[in-house]
Formats: structure tokens, sequence, C-alpha cells
């Protein structure tokens, strides 16, 4: 039996081929090396995150969302509700908000769920993978789990918004929450407390429509990395990962920069502390490579 069993809600960036199929390989991992079980929600579907603010109308929206959760409930029921997209659980928590506090809206939610045979509770509890680990496995029990220190890898820890604002992380500050420095800490790595921009937005949707601007708001955020002597910056957030990474060619042709600064996620970096390899952390898909990391991985 797994230490940790979840209704695991993977998201359309995670899949295979998809942006962030590199977060679901190295959480795969993590997850077998921590004893927590992700039950996949059966025929899961888009959470709307990047969709459902156009014309499609709110219920629509709440309605997709709201889906996942009924099937969760079906299939998993007692389970927690985990996501490991920053996107995908802000919009399962927001629905459950919405329509937990919204008589009318929980009604015409279930009409639409009832033509599908299905039916939402709203009962069920949702969180993010880092509150599991962070609050279920614990600071500790991560370190008890080093076999390789990521000693002398100095890491800014990039928050981003959306694990940050409206919701947050239990306990910790809006300005300057601090999960994401003790998490590269207890892996061995020197940690950024003081970096300013670790909760300033990438840009997010802006990367397509208003390019400048967004690119504009992630050169101050490598920036401000590499004025810490940052080797790397590390987030949790998928879209955060893919907007900071792959437009540093972009932003050196557009002002003169230098940036070649690896953008990669915290399981990544417990992956390679564990003892995993370069495939199984899914390094070996970066496009700004770790090369410390993987030099690492390579002893």
């Amino acid at each position: 039996m797994a230490k940790k069993e979840v209704s695991f809600y993977p998201g359309c960036s995670s899949q295979k081929g998809a942006s962030s199929s590199n977060l679901m390989r190295s959480m795969d991992a993590l997850c077998a090396d921590l004893d927590i079980q992700l039950n996949e929600i059966p025929d899961w579907n888009c959470c709307a995150a990047s969709i459902g603010y156009g014309t499609g109308g709110e219920l629509p929206r709440l309605t997709m969302s709201a889906r996942n959760i009924a099937l969760s409930e079906t299939h998993n029921p007692g389970q927690e509700i985990v996501a490991t997209c920053a996107a995908c659980w802000l919009a399962t928590r927001e629905v459950q908000e919405r329509l937990n506090h919204d008589r009318q809206m929980f009604q015409d939610a279930n009409t639409a769920l009832g033509e599908a045979g299905l039916s939402y509770q709203g009962d069920t509890k949702i969180r993010h993978i880092v509150e599991v680990l962070i609050e279920d496995i614990g600071y500790a029990a991560i370190s008890e789990k080093v076999k390789k220190p990521l000693e002398g890898i100095k890491i800014a820890g990039y928050v981003g918004c959306q694990t940050n604002r409206p919701f947050g992380i239990a306990g910790e500050s809006f300005e300057n929450p601090l999960y994401l420095d003790r998490m590269i800490e207890a892996v061995g790595a020197d940690s950024i407390p003081t970096y300013e921009k670790k909760v300033q937005c990438c840009g997010g949707a802006l990367a397509f429509s208003e390019p400048e601007k967004s690119q504009e708001m992630i050169k101050g955020i490598i920036e401000a990395a590499y004025d810490h002597g940052a080797n790397a910056i590390v987030t949790p957030c998928p879209l955060c990962q893919a907007n900071v990474e792959i437009y540093q060619d972009q932003i050196n042709a557009a002002h003169g920069t230098q940036f070649n600064m690896p953008v990669v996620y915290y399981s990544q970096l417990m992956n390679i502390a564990f003892g995993r390899s370069l495939s199984e952390s899914a390094l070996d898909g970066q496009v700004v490579r770790f090369k410390e990391l993987e030099a690492l991985a390579g002893k």
C-alpha cells in the first residue's frame, strides 16, 4: 500500500509530446521514490484555463472542471484531487469555490453534468502536488532521500503567479513565499530567499498576443536570477517554465543580452538528488541544458 494515494488530474500540457511532458516524466519518478500513488481520473478533460474565458460563456467553463471533479468523486471516491499544473490546480479550485457558493450555478452545472450521467458534489479536497510534498511528506523526509546533494549549485526559486494568488500555499507569504527555497535547500542546493522576481508574472498568454510585453517581463525574471549568481531557475509552473526558457534567444536578439539560463522543475532537481538518471529526470529534453545537474547525474 502506497504511503499516499491521490486522485490525479494530469492536465493537457502533461501529455506525451506536450509542453510540460518533462514535468510528468520527472513527477512519475519522484512519486515512485516518495511512495505517492497517482490514480489518474478516467476520461478527464481540459480544465478550460486557457480557452474558457473566451466567448463560450461562464457555465461551460465552470462545468468543464466540475466534470473532472465529478469523475474523480465517482471513480476515486474519498481521495483528494491533486494536480501538477498550476493553471489546472487554480481552475479546479476556482470552480469548486464558485459552485459551492453559488447555488444557482451549482444546480445549472449539475443539470449539464446530468446529461452525461454525472453529478458534482463538491466536497473533495483539491490540492497542488507541492502541498502534498511539503505538508504530507515534509522537507525532512525529502532530505533523507538525497543520495547526491546538489552542493555548490545556486538556484532562484521562481514561484510565479498561479500557485501564489489568490489561494496560495497555506502558511506562506504572498509577497515572499519560501516553500520553493526550502525544497531547494532540502536537496542540498543553495536557495535565494531574497530573489525579488519570484512571484512576478511571466506574461502568460501575452507571449502570443503581445510578445514584446511578455518578453520584457521574462527579461526581468532572468536578469534578477543572474544578479543573484544563480546557476538556474526552478519553478512549479508549466507555463512559467516554458515562457522563461524558450524565449531567451528572442530576448537576446532584441536586447543584445546573452541569456543562457536553465529553467527546470523542482521535481527534476529532486530526481537527480535522489539518484535518478538524466532520462528519468526528463532533463534530456530541455531547450537550455542544465550542465551542472547533468554532470551530477552522470556521476
